[in-house]
């Protein structure tokens, strides 16, 4: 056989592989480039890096008051201790002593007052962890004591906030109030969440020989984390390394608060010059960090017959804990979200920041707009009870329209609006009405056991509120064998951010996901960069690390027509392989010829948000990119004895777009779901009239098991519908917006105690409806129509 024989049949089996398509492109079910490692036990997280010799330990001692002044601290009782290298308070700290994200209220260790059980105080630095807690409990501090506001209603009242009240109005709420034929008042309590990822609080320090630090955090937000260490060691931000490879879950909890441990480490590292590490144990972590935002609402609301909303005020009063921290946003967010679908008429939303002596309430998945959806939701059933309504029916009035009563209350268009067929999909697939009868007949033959069915919609509004954090940087270079390297700004904690924007490299160049690396997020790879949090993961770092392999293929494809003497047009990357016209080559061996051609195989991208703005002073704008939509249809069975219920069925229909990976997706969807439900029936957090968190471990705070899972469970994304707007592939986020499908479980317990009632009754059921707030629902119901059995029997005595 000639040569030229073997050269046409060595391109005739090129354009074979050429033909075939990408089997781990961009919209197909890869798994989580961590699953294996996952599974095996292998993943490594920052407890399982090798100690470095001589490291220390650091244990906080934490105030035991909720409020007090501190007179004295002598730390001379905790190097009695052998193995104890360094005690440290306030004083000790080199350089700025706050560590508030957006403004002060954090210090690192407590200065003249303490704001809530649980605030470091001093810290000590031992040999093992052990030695660290011994000694740290044997520094003798004495306090005054000052009165605490443990109490969000009281801080309400009182106008003890920590930051200004806002307000969205549009239209004369108090005009539309006073003429609307129906009007009813109520309150509700939405309680708050304790993140509880598997991994705690936890920072590893190494000095550098140029008073530097290399910091390995469990962060969501690394470069926050590198100032923070750089300004309480008083020494400029290039100093400081944060590496951060992945969280064992986050949730929004390490978003500010990761902090803390890695300031502390930083701090004694450099007093010391040693390593130092600071791991949390679970109850510590509980009585140290902040949680969701408790909230209080009162609401007035006025609708006519049909239930369609006339006019509304709703106050929200968030329990922000003892400082700011990111509390304007994480309010401004419930605000925003108040109306979830709903068309609010004539609207006054008020949101207040509220100052408690607790610790300082933070990020947590959906910042915000979960608080201000349920309290929509809860007026929604209320109105369906006054009017003895379907709920679903009066939901579906208030909906959002495609051409008229499509504007916010903070006057944003709703575009591309997709609730109307959703929920009719929904509804179809779910045999909501069919159920709905038969609940009715099986309710009315059964005297204790209720069974109850909710269907709730979600319009979750995807961007930082903060415009400025709607950036992210990326960095991808091709080595000259074909294989890619990928970092970029985001964080990886579970949620498959990493797989999806490796899926869009691969993707981009059109090449397997096994030749993408994937490495460390890192302060010195990507600057500056946004905190992983508001759904943004995918849809920034994707579109950057996009943009940064457009850039090294479109000098590919320049190089290559130049090449080969043709037109850019005729150079097509399929399949890792690459067509110049007639002539097939692989990607691998078009990288050499570009290496040897001198073209640049690395390139930064970069990506900003577009359409974003937000007038504060006149309450109005365009803070979201885009809406994710979805539905979610409950059925829960209620034992009215006990209070205790059991999910029976869930049925799911969610947006994402076009999908990066449907099989992360729908993870994120059945886990958002299960996230949600948990906050909303059994996730309780108690403190005691001291202002101590009670419930500070497993033992004490239920989350959701396997047992708690609805027994039948159906999830499905929407098909064929790409994201209208220009995001990543035309995806939509996922991180967050499925969280709020948990409302529907809270007010199928609500339906079902409602039948106590014959459903003319919403029963005062705040969140979390745990059993004992169920049974409470349950006796004012029976309570509620024994009073109406009276007034009847009255009624008709008196004829």
């Amino acid at each position: 056989m000639s040569n030229h024989h073997a050269v046409e049949k060595t391109q005739a089996e090129l354009a074979e592989l050429f033909a075939k398509d990408l089997t781990t492109g961009v919209g197909r079910s890869v798994k989580h480039d961590s699953a294996p490692k996952h599974v095996s036990g292998e993943a490594q997280y920052i407890d399982d890096r090798l100690e470095f010799p001589n490291q220390l330990h650091v244990y906080a001692r934490m105030s035991d008051r909720a409020h007090a002044r501190i007179i004295s601290i002598d730390t001379s009782p905790c190097y009695a201790f052998e193995g104890v290298r360094i005690a440290i308070t306030h004083e000790d700290v080199p350089g700025l002593k706050d560590i508030g994200p957006l403004m002060p209220g954090d210090p690192l260790l407590a200065i003249d007052t303490v704001q809530f059980v649980g605030q470091p105080v001093v810290a000590v630095a031992a040999k093992d962890l052990e030695t660290a807690r011994k000694a740290a409990m044997a520094a003798v501090i004495e306090y005054e004591d000052l009165e605490p506001v443990l109490d969000v209603v009281e801080a309400y009242r009182k106008k003890h906030f920590v930051l200004d009240t806002h307000t969205h109005e549009r239209g004369d709420s108090t005009g539309a109030l006073a003429t609307a034929k129906n009007r009813i008042q109520g309150t509700l309590h939405i309680g708050g969440q304790e993140h509880f990822y598997l991994e705690t609080q936890i920072s590893s320090v190494m000095p550098t020989e140029d008073g530097g630090m290399i910091v390995y955090c469990s962060t969501q937000n690394p470069t926050e984390v590198q100032k923070l260490v750089a300004e309480v060691l008083d020494v400029s931000m290039n100093k400081i390394v944060v590496d951060m490879r992945r969280m064992g879950g986050g949730f929004g909890g390490k978003e500010t608060q990761a902090a803390s441990p890695a300031c502390l480490c930083a701090v004694i590292a450099h007093l010391t010059g040693q390593p130092t590490k600071m791991r949390l144990p679970r109850v510590e972590d509980m009585l140290m960090t902040g949680k969701r935002h408790p909230f209080y609402v009162e609401y007035d609301v006025g609708f006519d017959d049909s239930g369609r909303l006339h006019g509304i005020q709703l106050e929200l009063a968030g329990n922000c804990g003892c400082s700011p921290d990111l509390s304007n946003s994480i309010v401004d967010r419930a605000m925003f979200h108040s109306d979830n679908s709903y068309y609010l008429g004539d609207a006054t939303i008020n949101g207040y920041r509220c100052k408690t002596n607790t610790a300082s309430n933070t990020a947590y998945r959906g910042f915000g707009g979960p608080q201000g959806m349920v309290a929509i939701e809860e007026v929604m059933d209320a109105i369906a009870r006054h009017l003895n309504l379907d709920p679903l029916a009066v939901r579906k009035i208030n909906y959002y329209g495609k051409t008229e009563r499509n504007v916010t209350h903070y006057y944003q268009t709703v575009e591309h609006n997709m609730l109307e067929e959703m929920t009719a999909e929904l509804e179809e697939s779910s045999q909501y009405a069919e159920r709905r009868e038969a609940i009715r007949r099986y309710n009315a033959n059964s005297p204790i056991l209720k069974k109850g069915l909710a269907l709730t919609p979600v319009k979750f509004g995807i961007s930082f509120t903060a415009s400025f954090l709607n950036q992210a940087g990326a960095l991808v270079h091709v080595y000259t064998d074909g294989s890619i390297h990928l970092n970029h700004g985001g964080t990886e904690m579970g949620q498959g951010l990493n797989t999806k924007v490796a899926q869009v490299v691969a993707e981009v160049f059109q090449v397997e996901i096994n030749r993408v690396q994937i490495t460390a997020t890192n302060t010195d790879k990507v600057p500056n960069t946004s905190p992983t949090a508001a759904s943004s993961g995918a849809d920034l770092n994707g579109k950057a690390a996009q943009n940064a392999a457009e850039i090294i293929k479109k000098r590919l494809v320049e190089f290559a027509a130049r090449q080969y003497k043709v037109s850019e047009e005729d150079v097509e990357f399929h399949n890792g392989h690459v067509r110049v016209r007639d002539h097939i080559l692989t990607f691998e061996a078009l990288i050499q010829q570009a290496y040897f051609n001198q073209v640049s195989l690395s390139s930064t991208g970069f990506y900003k948000t577009p359409k974003i703005y937000y007038d504060r002073s006149q309450a109005r704008g365009r803070p979201f990119y885009y809406f994710a939509f979805g539905a979610a249809c409950c059925e829960v069975l209620v034992d009215t004895l006990t209070g205790e219920y059991k999910m029976l069925r869930t049925d799911i229909l969610h947006d994402v777009g076009a999908s990066l990976n449907p099989a992360i997706d729908i993870g994120q969807v059945e886990g958002g779901f299960v996230q949600g439900m948990g906050w909303l029936t059994m996730e309780e957090l108690v403190w005691n009239n001291k202002g101590k968190l009670m419930t500070n471990g497993p033992a004490s705070y239920k989350i959701p098991a396997v047992a708690d899972m609805p027994l039948d469970m159906r999830v499905k994304l929407v098909e064929n519908r790409k994201n209208p707007e220009d995001t990543v592939f035309h995806s939509k986020a996922v991180g967050e917006p499925p969280f709020m499908l948990g409302i529907a479980s809270w007010c199928a317990i609500k339906d079902a105690v409602a039948s106590l009632g014959d459903y003319k009754h919403q029963p005062k059921i705040d969140a979390p409806a745990t059993p004992e707030r169920v049974l409470w629902g349950c006796e004012q119901m029976r309570q509620l129509k024994a009073a109406k059995a009276v007034e009847t029997e009255t009624e008709l005595a008196s004829l």
